[in-house]
């Protein structure tokens, strides 16, 4: 074989390889930033979330009651969003609801929430002050956290507390989806009280997006906020009625 085809069979050989090792680091580069998901299970419920091409998008892995926690250790609420909560209490006789108004930015959360008298109460909470105010007043109220978080003010239970239950009390946990949205689902034991707890986090934004708690069988509190908005925030979020920012 002459040197002008021994030169051309050479370059052949290197582009072939060139172009095989970038469609090998093209697929391994092709990963995703969500979560891992579990394993999709037998009913219908917990496959939805497998289906319908998300296979490109979710990386699936079992969740069990022994292994959840270590899911939910991996989520991280978002640094900004603001969002509506629907509360709903039941009681013997009768049930109530109401909705609340949340904007986070950082540690701080807002919280607009109507009052059954019709008034509106406002509350900026931040790592060691919170603020208090009614409609449009200029009086505010202003103290210590305290033991005062941001759920509570929003009358929601804080999911990241499943990290702190002892195994044994979960005794249910999958993936399941609520309308478009697909959440790690756990289930508590019933405690001596008779209460059973359920949360359902979005695997998406992090976030609680819906809650149930039960007594003896019967629901008798039940939130959801399904939706979180990421954009940014109106620059009058976080200001008090003197025009004050509770972020400076």
């Amino acid at each position: 074989m002459d040197k002008w085809k021994l030169k051309w069979l050479t370059w052949g050989v290197v582009v072939f390889m060139v172009l095989a090792v970038g469609l090998m680091l093209s697929r391994t580069l092709r990963r995703t930033s969500h979560i891992t998901l579990p394993e999709s299970g037998p009913s219908s419920e917990q496959t939805a979330g497998a289906q319908d091409g998300e296979e490109d998008a979710l990386t699936v892995v079992e969740v069990t009651p022994e292994t959840v926690q270590a899911a939910i250790a991996t989520l991280a609420r978002p640094e900004s969003y603001r969002r509506t909560v629907t509360v709903e209490q039941f009681w013997s006789g009768g049930s109530g609801s109401y909705e609340v108004k949340t904007a986070v930015s950082g540690p701080w959360t807002r919280i607009d929430r109507t009052m059954p008298d019709g008034r509106v109460r406002h509350t900026a909470t931040g790592p060691e002050t919170v603020y208090v105010w009614y409609n449009n007043e200029k009086n505010v109220y202003s103290g210590p956290v305290g033991g005062i978080s941001a759920d509570a003010e929003q009358s929601i239970p804080t999911y990241e507390d499943i990290l702190d239950l002892p195994v044994e009390q979960i005794v249910a946990a999958d993936y399941r989806m609520i309308s478009d949205v697909c959440c790690i689902y756990v289930e508590t034991a019933e405690d001596p009280s008779g209460y059973v707890l359920r949360y359902w986090v979005s695997v998406d934004t992090g976030l609680l997006a819906a809650a149930e708690k039960l007594q003896e069988g019967s629901t008798v509190y039940r939130m959801a906020a399904l939706t979180a908005d990421q954009s940014e925030l109106p620059q009058d979020t976080f200001l008090l009625p003197d025009g004050t920012s509770v972020l400076q």
